[in-house]
């Protein structure tokens, strides 16, 4: 399917990297009809691929049935990480593959290269599963390099990081993620630094009202007021600390698994469980990064789509249970197909942002030791029988 939305996005795109391709390292000069480029070099690198693979971007059907088996590659490592977890119902993964027009609009319709950076960023997830940090780092760096949203799971990846090897042991890894960033924005750099970084990795860039999925509710002048921006990143480090002082270090040892004690993961023996927790961390992380958003547009689904199975099945799950979630997932579908949205959109939005929120703040919480006395030391006795 061919339509004037496909055109918009994937024709900007392509006038984007088209000047790269003529030989432009300036970044401030790289531009299209929906204004300057906005994404770090990585971004250039992959969508020229499709440029020249596309006829100079010509061929958009060819460039959607690549996209189609992206959405592919993705699910199948979503699928992948899912069952390392063993955490979701089967019925459940029917929703995430049928039941979003949205997701696959993003996806094979409008070609945005947000699925690009998720997939990226869930073949990293599987090499952490995997225990090959090193190349999960390369990995983790590399979707950052396509689009920015990709931060909001690095809180967590920190965190992981911090408690698998140390304060110096992570250090390398770090290292890992910088140096890339360098290498892929090199040739930028060396021409206009100051303009790759801004336009790149512009953290204060204002989006438009018109285009906002989650605050449609609010006055615009609110929406666009610094003092709400504060107000929203002040909520995100408050969120993350007390998620880290409160839920990820005891997670593992708690509702997510307990066999393994409240030892770090590697030491342990149970894979399902330390992959349980490794997700958790990472999802959890992303999630409290989109709820407190400046704004989400109609494409952002995909930054968390895919995760919201796992948020809302890794805690214990009564039988009566699950239908209100499966509720919860049908309301939030319904929330992003709303176009424009509206302002009881938005405020449903937000709801069921905050009852996955309280069930992962409540499901996770550590459950109280119980202090079983020792075995006595006294023989038993044995029946004549058994002797």
């Amino acid at each position: 399917r061919r339509s004037a939305d496909t055109e918009i996005d994937w024709k900007a795109y392509m006038q984007e990297v088209e000047g790269f391709a003529n030989g432009t390292l300036d970044y401030t000069q790289l531009k299209g009809d929906t204004g300057p480029l906005v994404y770090p070099a990585g971004f250039v690198y992959i969508f020229l691929g499709l440029y020249h693979a596309t006829g100079r971007g010509s061929d958009i059907r060819l460039a959607q049935y690549l996209f189609a088996g992206l959405y592919l590659l993705n699910l199948l490592l979503v699928f992948r990480i899912y069952c390392r977890t063993n955490k979701v119902p089967p019925y459940v993964f029917f929703f995430m593959c049928c039941a979003s027009y949205r997701i696959h609009s993003i996806f094979v319709l409008r070609l945005f290269n947000d699925p690009v950076a998720m997939a990226i960023l869930f073949l990293a997830i599987n090499l952490f599963l995997e225990e090959h940090w090193s190349w999960g780092c390369l990995l983790f760096s590399l979707a950052v390099s396509v689009k920015m949203n990709i931060l909001l799971f690095a809180p967590g990846l920190l965190f992981l990081l911090l408690q698998r090897f140390g304060l110096l042991g992570c250090i390398p890894k770090l290292c890992i993620c910088a140096l890339l960033q360098v290498v892929l924005g090199l040739p930028f750099l060396l021409v206009n630094p100051m303009g790759y970084l801004t336009r790149s990795f512009d953290l204060g860039r204002q989006f438009q009202f018109k285009w906002t999925v989650n605050w449609r509710f609010l006055p615009e002048e609110v929406f666009q007021n610094r003092v709400f921006h504060a107000a929203l990143l002040l909520a995100h480090l408050a969120g993350l600390g007390l998620f880290a002082l409160h839920r990820w270090h005891r997670s593992y040892a708690g509702q997510l698994g307990s066999c393994c004690g409240p030892t770090l993961p590697a030491f342990c023996v149970c894979p399902l469980n330390a992959s349980a927790w490794i997700v958790f961390i990472l999802f959890s992380s992303n999630f409290l990064g989109v709820c407190c958003s400046r704004s989400l547009h109609y494409q952002f689904y995909v930054w968390y789509f895919h995760t919201l199975p796992y948020l809302l099945w890794c805690t214990p799950t009564t039988k009566l249970a699950h239908m209100p979630k499966v509720l919860l997932l049908g309301v939030i579908e319904l929330c992003w197909n709303t176009y424009p949205s509206t302002v009881c959109s938005s405020l449903s939005l937000h709801i069921c942002h905050g009852l996955i929120l309280l069930q992962l703040w409540y499901g996770t919480a550590p459950t109280p030791v119980s202090h079983t006395p020792p075995p006595s030391r006294k023989p038993t006795a044995i029946s004549k029988k058994a002797q």
